[in-house]
């Protein structure tokens, strides 16, 4: 899922902050204030967790709200753009499900996680492109277009994709029913953003007066699923914890490493590279949160609320560094 914050920005990486408008502002600020909201919602779940019991049932409820309205956000250009860019959206989308569920994988092996656990990870890595990858592309001065392009297809296909590959990497650690998954993915993310993008084209004009309110509904939306998965393992975290971050630290750092690198070897230039970092390093751990929680525990769905927190402050220091970067080049380039 890549969240309705990520399609009120502008496609043009040189589009100056702020020439978006009040929804490109909210987008950003939304996406800036997202992981304190996160992490006030664990914190409330970990200290409470019997506010929020009974409450994991309106998972798949509540990441249908976010993405109906992801889908009031987009339009047929997002679509357009893979047509255009058909070689550089395909190696995205390569990329995004090779690697990510790859090293989903060999972290699970590699620090001897528990069954759980493991699948948890893996299910994070075979989730498509996160909640924020767009709008954190934009503040690095990346290829807007080109992470759309590669959000909205990972999205679409998601259904088709997802389920068989968490039943590959992850049927060896526990029962999984990618017939249901698929089902459940369809009926939580593929249908609620048809259905957005459906009211958008019919009702545009009322809807572009409310882009503004989209991202905060989102970020609130999530930070309420992050705070009842959180209590759902709530005793889990207090041994698990450690073990669990460093895996999603590893996890979300390699992918945006390898996402960058595989932008590079590519040869698609800076700012497309710096896209591919965010499309291939950050997931829509609602997804996987809402998915673990359904088809194998809470404690599953440990990992992917550990990453909705962690791979937003991680997006928002990195998209700070690749900015400075960025502008520290053309500045010697116009010096020159």
């Amino acid at each position: 899922m890549h969240s309705e914050t990520e399609q009120t920005i502008p496609s043009s990486p040189e589009t100056p902050p702020g020439a978006g408008g009040s929804a490109d502002r909210a987008a950003r600020l939304a996406v800036t204030v997202f992981p304190v909201l996160v992490l006030v919602a664990g914190a409330l779940g970990l200290a409470t967790p019997g506010t929020f019991a009974g409450w994991g049932t309106n998972v798949p409820y509540l990441l249908g709200v976010v993405m109906f309205c992801m889908g009031l956000t987009m339009t047929l250009g997002d679509f357009k753009g893979v047509a255009q860019r058909p070689w550089a959206v395909g190696l995205g989308l390569v990329a995004h499900y090779v690697i990510m569920p790859g090293l989903g994988w060999l972290i699970a092996h590699a620090l001897g996680l528990s069954p759980q656990l493991a699948a948890g990870v893996i299910l994070v890595g075979c989730a498509p492109s996160g909640t924020a990858s767009n709008v954190v592309t934009f503040l690095a001065r990346g290829d807007v277009a080109l992470s759309v392009s590669v959000a909205t297809v990972s999205t679409v296909l998601a259904p088709l994709i997802t389920p068989p590959l968490t039943l590959l990497l992850a049927g060896a650690y526990l029962p999984v029913d990618a017939g249901s998954m698929m089902t459940d993915i369809l009926k939580t993310v593929l249908l609620p953003v048809l259905a957005g993008l459906v009211v958008r084209l019919v009702l545009g004009r009322y809807v572009d007066r409310v882009l503004g309110v989209l991202p905060w509904l989102s970020a609130l939306t999530i930070a309420v699923i992050v705070a009842v998965v959180v209590a759902g393992s709530a005793e889990a975290i207090k041994s698990a914890a450690a073990l669990v971050l460093l895996a999603v630290v590893l996890h979300n750092g390699l992918g945006l490493a390898l996402g960058y690198g595989a932008g590079k070897v590519a040869r698609l230039g800076p700012p497309a590279s710096r896209a591919m970092a965010f499309e291939v390093g950050m997931q829509n751990s609602g997804l996987a949160a809402s998915l673990a929680t359904a088809h194998f525990s809470p404690l599953a769905a440990l990992p992917a609320a550990v990453f909705s927190v962690w791979h937003n402050v991680s997006g928002a220091l990195v998209a700070a560094w690749m900015s400075y970067r960025a502008r520290a080049a053309e500045k010697a380039v116009s010096e020159a």
